[in-house]
């Protein structure tokens, strides 16, 4: 496989997950799944959180794809996109927007700042329903997400 293979695949993993991540986060964590995600919407008491079980999930199945990739190359670098997408989300959604892990850093301009205001909308809503915002990479104007919670019909 050429370098530029490789490349396009590490890279186009990093862009499908980002996919992936916005439907796991709307129809499992948010749904089916709330059971370990809601203690990610309550305030955390200590360094973890049931949550951080779905990052314990996803590093096995990655495992098992690196583990087959050692036969099949290409396993093994769709494998080091889907960990380059885990290393960007933990420094922006863990160490960015919730502040965990001693970063206290607050964006004041472009677009680190909308992401970071996108995911605290998300966390406007209390619960799991009625929600907005559920990427973790590409943050919706936050404008219209306050749009959107204030159209939303009363519960």
């Amino acid at each position: 496989m050429a370098w530029y293979g490789k490349l396009a695949l590490v890279v186009g993993m990093v862009v499908l997950m980002e996919c992936l991540a916005w439907a796991t986060h709307k129809y499992v964590m948010h749904g089916w799944g709330w059971r370990w995600h809601r203690s990610h919407h309550e305030p955390r008491a200590g360094a973890l959180e049931k949550n951080d079980l779905y990052a314990v999930a996803f590093t096995g199945v990655v495992l098992a794809l690196f583990t087959v990739g050692l036969r099949w190359a290409p396993l093994w670098w769709a494998a080091l996109g889907i960990t380059v997408y885990g290393g960007i989300y933990f420094f922006v959604h863990d160490m960015m927007v919730h502040q965990r892990f001693g970063l206290r850093w607050v964006p004041r301009r472009g677009y680190a700042r909308r992401l970071f205001q996108a995911h605290r909308l998300h966390h406007a809503v209390k619960g799991r329903d009625g929600g907005v915002s559920f990427g973790f990479l590409l943050a919706p104007n936050p404008a219209r997400l306050k749009r959107a919670l204030a159209d939303r019909p009363e519960r």
